[in-house]
């Protein structure tokens, strides 16, 4: 199934993923190819369902024990960067390429 500028342009706003090369484009497509096998499954007369525990009248919690805590400079350690007391996460607005560049990775798959 092939997978057009336009649909790619708009999965990589959606998920904020790069798909700038053929690599990106080729895990797009197995993916694709893996989530199309749900259409081989005949589900004619299953009524959708809210929740797989959706016959129990009440959900059971266990209890919210704390047992740990006061470690923030522990845990800090493992932050590639980090602002006051907070991980910093890659910006998500990353620019990407024009969609003229793009297609030339979509015309090989």
């Amino acid at each position: 199934q092939k997978v057009s500028v336009e649909v790619l342009e708009r999965l990589e706003h959606l998920a904020l993923v790069d798909f700038r090369d053929s690599e990106g484009v080729e895990r797009l497509h197995k993916a694709i190819q893996f989530a199309d096998q749900l259409h081989e499954v005949n589900t004619d007369g299953v009524e959708p369902m809210d929740s797989v525990l959706e016959d129990r009248w009440c959900l059971y919690l266990r209890e919210d024990d704390v047992t740990e805590g006061n470690c923030t400079k522990e845990l800090l350690k493992n932050a590639r960067e980090k602002v006051e007391e907070y991980f910093v996460a890659p910006p998500g607005n990353i620019p990407l390429p024009k969609l003229e560049e793009r297609g030339t990775f979509l015309q090989g798959s």
